[in-house]
């Protein structure tokens, strides 16, 4: 028996106040841990970028097209070993018009050797090589579509309207969390041929893999050095830079969040501070009953901050169990599932966790200081006088 153990034992004298306020605190953990996840997913793409890829879009906007030429020209460039290109298809499920998924048109041979981590079977490759209607997709989407390997897709077109139907050839899973599970994948010479002429040979943006990722900048700035003379200059950027730039045009929304989640402990702060102080003062008598014992100012700041401090540790490790099932096997599963290309990976971070139960506790502390104090410096007189 200590200070300390009796602090934590006071916690039960108001079982009913207790279970409220630790039951307000565990939500407002709840809230901090889904919103500093939110912003964690959303940085994977970024945080797990590969060190050893390069993009290359048009200078002016991301949306506007490249020569597919280009891409020739890119890979003579000294340091780069593998390149590929892309275009965005932007076609949606005609049977779940809200089903949003990535679709791109790419180039065949050398797609799956720049993103080396989609992986996808032998068979299943030399299938899809074979079928200029064939389609990969990521195994989180063909569990929202329904299809396997053999199965007819048709795809409702929205920048390259009508209906265009594609055979699936095989499913994609991914050895890296940046990659997105739910994309739908096809040959770019199906979309190309099936355009009018003066549309053809125009790419959405360029990858490349380089032999040195240390180099990255140097390569980048002497791949648009050879376009700046040519009618469609270029931005080539590593590909972590890429996904922040997608990221920037959620800048205000991050932001936000992150503001919100300063709100959410604010509010944590008062709660538990409200209960603290009205514990306080409920037994300012038993302190100045304690005092006359010969307890001195530091033990009822002690039993003050000991009861805060269960409260708070309380608070943070129910947050935390009910963060888990709601958090991460609810809601992640559902983004991964649904929105894959903003979510990727959707999983509550070790740090994340580490930090709600600290911030509790220290939140639970720095509310009871003032009350402690306050109690400290009562004389037993006036605490013995007290009434509550």
């Amino acid at each position: 028996m200590n200070l300390v153990s009796v602090a934590a034992r006071n916690v039960l004298r108001n079982k009913f106040r207790t279970l409220l306020t630790v039951i307000g605190a565990a939500v407002a953990v709840l809230a901090f841990v889904l919103l500093r996840t939110v912003l964690s997913a959303w940085n994977v793409a970024a945080d797990y970028a590969a060190k050893d890829r390069i993009a290359t879009r048009h200078k002016i906007s991301f949306i506007l097209p490249l020569p597919k030429r280009y891409m020739d020209t890119v890979r003579e460039v000294p340091g780069v070993t593998e390149g590929s290109f892309m275009s965005w298809f932007g076609a949606k499920d005609p049977r779940d018009a809200n089903n949003f998924f990535a679709s791109m048109a790419v180039e065949s041979k050398t797609f799956f050797k720049v993103y080396d981590e989609m992986v996808v079977s032998p068979e299943d490759m030399e299938r899809w090589l074979g079928d200029r209607k064939g389609a990969i997709v990521g195994d989180v989407l063909a569990t929202r579509l329904k299809v396997k390997p053999g199965d007819t897709v048709t795809l409702e077109g929205t920048i390259y309207p009508g209906n265009w139907q594609f055979n699936v050839s095989g499913i994609y899973t991914a050895t890296r969390k940046s990659i997105d599970r739910s994309q739908f994948i096809f040959h770019y010479d199906y979309l190309n041929e099936s355009l009018p002429e003066r549309q053809r040979d125009q790419i959405g943006w360029m990858t490349a893999r380089i032999d040195d990722p240390s180099r990255s900048a140097d390569i980048s700035a002497a791949i648009d050095k050879i376009f700046d003379e040519k009618d469609v200059q270029t931005a080539t950027m590593s590909e972590r830079a890429m996904n922040l730039s997608f990221m920037a045009m959620m800048s205000a929304v991050l932001t936000a969040l992150n503001v919100v989640s300063i709100i959410i402990l604010l509010i944590m702060m008062m709660i538990l501070g409200n209960t603290i102080a009205m514990g306080v003062r409920e037994r300012s008598r038993e302190y100045g009953v304690l005092r006359a014992l010969g307890f001195e100012p530091k033990h009822v700041r002690i039993f003050i901050i000991g009861e805060a401090a269960t409260i708070g540790l309380l608070a943070g490790f129910i947050g935390l169990v009910i963060s888990y099932p709601i958090v991460e096997l609810g809601l992640g599963r559902w983004l991964e599932e649904n929105m894959g290309s903003m979510f990727p990976y959707f999983r509550i971070e070790p740090a994340t966790m580490v930090m709600a139960v600290l911030l509790s506790m220290g939140l639970s502390l720095a509310a009871s200081l003032l009350p402690a104090h306050n109690a400290s410096k009562l004389s037993v007189t006036d605490a013995l006088r007290r009434v509550a």
